[in-house]
């Protein structure tokens, strides 16, 4: 792995029950989640300490392990904007008591993985599963190498999610850019956990309590309970998230939703009194989390787990929400192993959570903010052929500005637009500028381009070629084509399958 890891002392070939850097899958989704939140709060309380906390805090940044990002990221998680973590649990065997886990040959596998979209007001979360067998397209992927060199593994079409990471030399920076690549979000900040995640976190807290609507016998993941309501830690907790054929339809899916079940748990149990003011179990928390994750160089070290894991305190589980990434199976395969997108559901879900949209019903704390912006498109509108606006390309595909306008004169009647060229700079999101008395074009143009109120940019007007007052309209990268609506969904689909973190769901 690359050099910028962080180590606290001589490497062992198998690394002692503390330390994990990377490996596993189920658990570490919510291990990771809850790790920062109190690593955090921990880390907040001890520099009330004085020398002691001071060196106690140096202790927690030794026991972190950070790799490389390659600059698949955002360069790390901003305090004012949405958070976007990847979550990624491995199927690597190292560390204490997982000889008989996982795959023996396995390098570590992208086996257990979530994208944490964390609402830039803080007031909700998504929480959203990646099957690990779901086909995808991995891009190539430039990798810093042990020496400091770069290493471009080329990409693969039509595999297995799963082989993100660990396949081909490939590290957690190629997971990122792979989920980008399939969803269209880039991920701040990337954590990855081993089994041992589990079983430390869980035995931190006491245990969790999980519920059973049946009795479980699984002989492959050693977990044997019966139906009703259990409290599970170390070695049962990992048989509990790693049990797929008792539940469901025995497939990876059912799984999802059992480890969905789990860290819904877990995380109820973190915000409970009973942790919360026990400074034992704090601290026996801030020891597993840090020793349990290998960390993006972005996060590498306490005092910046500790700033995020205050943004993720402002969360109530009730508007955390667990949903997975619609599919459907392979149909090129007769005996279904594989998954692929479905094509009528994800692409929305996607949307939702590019645009900021909670999967539960919130009230934003921007409430006033937003019905201002959605004023913006209430009013007058001009008749097209008064529309006087420059179209600018500022990160949408190369020549959309010409085929922007072309549609604009030919099919919808503004005659009075002109391409501009490309913009000074990209933008994420597409813009209209427009001047006060240049409101009622600015609806039309809305109006005929499905604008949102959030694009409309209340400014100041441009001369155009012809030496007149203009709007301008810049292309951003959400650009998808003339004609295509750019106004994003403002609630999520009802037959999009959904859990929230303060509901007891009891695994069938």
């Amino acid at each position: 792995m690359p050099p910028q890891r962080r180590r606290r002392g001589a490497q062992e070939e198998e690394p002692p029950a503390g330390r994990r850097g990377r490996r596993p899958a189920k658990k570490p989704k919510k291990a990771k989640k809850v790790l920062l939140w109190t690593s955090g709060t921990v880390a907040f309380l001890v520099l009330a300490t004085g020398v002691g906390g001071y060196l106690y805090l140096e202790h927690l940044n030794d026991n972190i392990t950070s790799v490389s990002d390659d600059g698949a990221g955002t360069g790390g998680f901003k305090k004012d904007e949405a958070i976007n973590i990847l979550l990624i649990g491995t199927d690597k065997r190292t560390g204490s008591g997982n000889e008989g886990y996982g795959d023996k040959g396995s390098e570590g596998h992208a086996d257990t993985t979530i994208l944490l979209h964390v609402s830039k007001d803080r007031s909700n979360a998504t929480a959203l599963s990646i099957p690990r067998d779901l086909i995808v397209d991995i891009p190539d992927c430039p990798t810093q190498q042990e020496d400091g060199s770069e290493k471009v593994i080329p990409g693969e079409t039509g595999v297995r999610f799963n082989t993100s990471l660990g396949q081909a030399g490939r590290t957690p920076s190629c997971t990122m850019r792979t989920v980008t690549e399939l969803t269209g979000i880039k991920p701040d900040n990337f954590m990855v956990a081993d089994f041992n995640a589990v079983k430390t976190l869980t035995s931190a807290v006491e245990g969790v309590e999980v519920c059973l609507g049946k009795d479980i016998n699984d002989p492959d993941s050693h977990l044997n309970l019966p139906k009703g309501t259990h409290k599970i830690e170390g070695e049962q907790a990992l048989a509990f998230v790693r049990t797929r054929h008792s539940v469901g339809l025995g497939g990876d899916l059912s799984r999802i939703e059992l480890q969905q079940q789990f860290l819904s748990a877990l995380m109820r149990k973190l915000k409970s009194n009973d942790t919360l003011t026990s400074p034992s179990k704090m601290i026996n928390l801030a020891e597993a989390a840090t020793e349990a994750l290998t960390v993006d160089s972005q996060l590498n070290s306490i005092n910046k787990l500790k700033d995020l894991g205050l943004e993720l305190g402002k969360l109530n589980v009730k508007n955390l929400t667990f949903t997975t990434v619609p599919v459907v199976d392979n149909p090129a395969e007769k005996i279904k192993a594989t998954v692929v997108l479905n094509d009528a559901k994800a692409p929305e879900v996607f949307d939702l959570i590019r645009n900021d949209v909670s999967f539960t019903e919130v009230k934003k704390q921007q409430k006033k903010e937003k019905a201002a912006v959605a004023a913006r498109l209430k009013g007058a509108k001009a008749p097209a052929s008064e529309v006087r606006v420059r179209v600018l390309n500022g990160g949408a595909p190369a020549g959309s500005a010409q085929s922007t306008l072309s549609w604009l004169q030919v099919q919808q009647g503004v005659n009075k637009s002109e391409n501009a060229g490309n913009a000074p700079a990209e933008l994420a999101k597409t813009t209209l500028e427009y001047a006060p008395d240049q409101a009622d074009q600015a609806r039309r143009l809305a109006d005929i381009m499905g604008l949102s109120g959030s694009a409309m940019k209340p400014g100041e007007s441009v001369t155009n070629s012809q030496g007149v007052p203009a709007m301008t309209l810049t292309l951003g990268k959400d650009f998808k084509g003339a004609g295509v609506s750019l106004t994003p969904p403002d609630k999520a689909p009802d037959d999009i399958k959904k859990s929230t973190a303060d509901k007891v769901v009891c695994a069938e």
